[in-house]
């Protein structure tokens, strides 16, 4: 069973939802998400969807996902980075009462956000 089967595509979108919530709330990270939120929000969901091992909804729509490179054009600095791990974290567990499962889901992040930063 893949982690996207144990989160579920309802739960998964949920905790997408809070997390952009909180972004756009933010003073740390919000300068990096201009644009459309819906649109903003469904990439992250065909993303998280195929990265967490569901259909390749991300690829099919938008090609490989290349993240890197398509994160180049913002400045993504330690700071920025610990604050979308804190806030991706807050929106697991706010979705996920199963303390194995949050941890799980949660622990894919932190090398892909580390990953993203450049600067």
């Amino acid at each position: 069973m893949t982690l996207y089967e144990m989160v579920g595509q309802e739960r998964l979108y949920a905790i997408i939802h809070s997390f952009y919530d909180s972004v756009y709330q933010s003073p740390i990270i919000s300068r990096l998400f201009e644009g459309d939120r819906n649109i903003i929000e469904e990439k992250q969901q065909k993303f998280l969807t195929q990265f967490l091992g569901g259909p390749k909804l991300y690829s099919e729509a938008y090609g490989h996902p290349r993240m890197r490179m398509r994160h180049l054009p913002f400045a993504i600095d330690k700071e920025a980075k610990d604050e979308w791990l804190a806030l991706m974290h807050k929106a697991i567990y706010k979705h996920i009462d199963d303390e194995e499962l949050a941890e799980t889901l949660y622990n894919c992040f932190p090398r892909v956000a580390n990953h993203m930063r450049n600067s």
